[in-house]
């Protein structure tokens, strides 16, 4: 059994015993007049007690029409930073808008320019993103004001661009809401966009955070307007909406139990997109024990995309009609970039009414972050501690790092490995936490399905196994960790970089920060008692080398 359904270019396909849950689902969305209420602010949708919140997070639904009003100023921006010889553009910024901006520039943006996404702290990362400074923009996305990594590049570019010869004044731009700590503490030094106030973070990949950078990198923002726009209007529809049946069909598989979405590129034309529904998923639906958890493999033939009792499969891209493991899975979403975002988020609000869950909030993301910021205020200047620091034992270069229950009488990393994956509950996963540079260390990212080609053959069934790089993660899949089912195992890897940067007036380096955020999840993860295992790469090349083959 298929359902196909289609608007403005946005394909919707549902297969086998989803269809009909996802038709019982629907009509009660329907006859809860769902559609209208959203469309219309009905922040009660999620609740009584998510309403005051929910009513002024409903921002995105404008956003194809609102947005426009960026087009003219941010078509001069553009040419004056062409006329400066500005392009390499850096977007200092975390979660939806840094996801969303990386997405629409891999996908569209012209040969000629660079976006380089800095979402971390670590510190060879900072320092790669500190080349080619002659040719560079600043493009600081923060809509709160207060994220921690976003402050500290800012700090340090302002230092590099001084010690260049340059003016910040000339290099930097800011997107943050009107009155945040950041806007006020700028003092009009640097020219400033601000974000629609009633759009939460990761669902602004149509506001000022995700639109800004791309377009300064060349990608065309009145395009995805368009192609947004012609879905909007379909949003009010109850039957021949994609949106609508999207969000039916996520939250019809939470409530049968298939609460992982392993989503497998398959030709979507749209490279980060998938990264970027993982953020919105996790981050909106993993509370109060709840949620849906996406697990990102790396095409429809990787380990892990299998099906299995608690996994939904999604493929963005493939045609219904098309054969292969693609024409197997559940859900086949294909569309234009500009309508997907808004298809995506759109649906993921009605899943978490389905669900039962907030979609707007954020709790474990606060949590983790007030943990940082008491490490590095008790740390005064020095690496935080928050663990032993003898580890139980080392392999090589390779320090492991865990409570002495769960390790003990382990001595080797496949021991260690072994044990972890074998400690994930049952209709649980396994999670690798990765706080090293994405682009230097990007070998890390292999462990994924090493892990899972390790994990079903260690349990003769697969094991869901994600993979984040720290601290990224803290502002997507860190909230499902913490919030969601507690039914995770943790890999934390960690390790020491080659060269810090220090942070002109903070009394931490980039490194103490991403040490102190490292810990601050850790922290998070033990007083819920998960299992969790730090790796504390002495040598990181060394120490990637020896994961792989442990693993293999």
């Amino acid at each position: 059994m298929t359902s196909v359904v289609t608007a403005a270019g946005v394909s919707v396909t549902i297969r086998g015993p989803l269809v009909d849950e996802t038709e019982s689902v629907l009509d009660r969305l329907v006859s809860d007049g769902v559609p209208g209420a959203l469309l219309h602010g009905g922040g009660r949708l999620w609740g009584p007690d998510a309403a005051p919140l929910a009513a002024r997070r409903l921002g995105w639904l404008r956003l194809p029409g609102t947005s426009r009003d960026l087009l003219g100023p941010l078509a001069g921006r553009v040419r004056e930073a062409r006329a400066a010889g500005l392009t390499r553009v850096v977007l200092a910024g975390t979660g939806g808008a840094a996801a969303a901006a990386g997405t629409i520039v891999r996908s569209a943006a012209p040969e000629g320019t660079e976006l380089v996404v800095l979402s971390t702290s670590d510190p060879s990362a900072v320092r790669a993103a500190l080349s080619e400074l002659a040719a560079t923009l600043l493009v600081v996305v923060d809509k709160g004001g207060t994220t921690v990594e976003t402050d500290a590049h800012l700090r340090v570019f302002e230092e590099a661009f001084r010690e260049a010869g340059f003016d910040p004044a000339s290099r930097v731009l800011v997107v943050t809401d009107p009155g945040s700590p950041l806007d006020e503490r700028l003092d009009e030094r640097y020219a400033v966009v601000h974000a629609d106030p009633e759009t939460g973070g990761r669902f602004g990949a149509l506001d000022a955070g995700g639109l800004v950078p791309s377009a300064l990198a060349g990608a065309d923002p009145e395009e995805l307007l368009d192609e947004a726009s012609a879905l909007a209007a379909t949003l009010d529809q109850p039957y021949e909406n994609p949106a609508l049946a999207l969000g039916a069909a996520l939250g019809a598989s939470a409530l049968a139990g298939r609460d992982k979405l392993v989503i497998a590129d398959h030709g979507s034309g749209h490279p980060g997109l998938a990264a970027w529904i993982e953020q919105l998923v996790a981050a909106s639906t993993g509370k109060d024990g709840r949620g849906l958890l996406p697990v990102v493999v790396e095409d429809v033939a990787a380990p892990g995309f299998t099906l299995t009792p608690d996994v939904r499969r999604v493929v963005l891209g493939a045609r219904p009609d098309e054969p292969g493991p693609a024409r197997e899975a559940g859900l086949t979403v294909s569309g234009p970039l500009g309508a997907q975002f808004l298809l995506w988020e759109y649906a993921v609000a009605v899943a978490g009414r389905v669900i039962g869950v907030d979609p707007f909030d954020q709790p474990a993301v606060a949590e983790s972050a007030d943990n940082t910021a008491a490490l590095l205020r008790a740390a005064e200047g020095a690496a935080p501690t928050v663990i032993p620091s003898v580890p139980a034992f080392t392999d090589g270069s390779v320090e492991v790092h865990g409570r002495e229950e769960f390790l003990k009488g382990l001595s080797s990393l496949p021991d260690v490995l072994d044990a972890l994956l074998s400690a994930v509950p049952d209709r649980g996963y396994l999670a690798v936490l990765a706080y090293l540079d994405p682009e230097g260390d990007a070998s890390a990212a292999a462990s994924r399905p090493l892990l899972a080609e390790r994990g079903e053959r260690l349990r003769r069934s697969p094991v869901p196994v994600t993979f984040g790089w720290g601290p990224r993660y803290l502002h997507s899949t860190g909230q499902y960790h913490k919030g969601g089912p507690e039914n995770g195992a943790f890999l934390l890897v960690t390790g020491v970089a080659d060269h810090d940067v220090p942070i002109p007036g903070r009394p931490y380096t980039m490194a103490e920060l991403q040490l102190a955020q490292a810990f601050g999840d850790l922290r998070a993860l033990r007083a819920r008692s998960r299992p969790v295992v730090r790796v504390h790469l002495r040598n990181r090349a060394d120490g990637l080398a020896r994961l792989a083959k442990a693993l293999a």
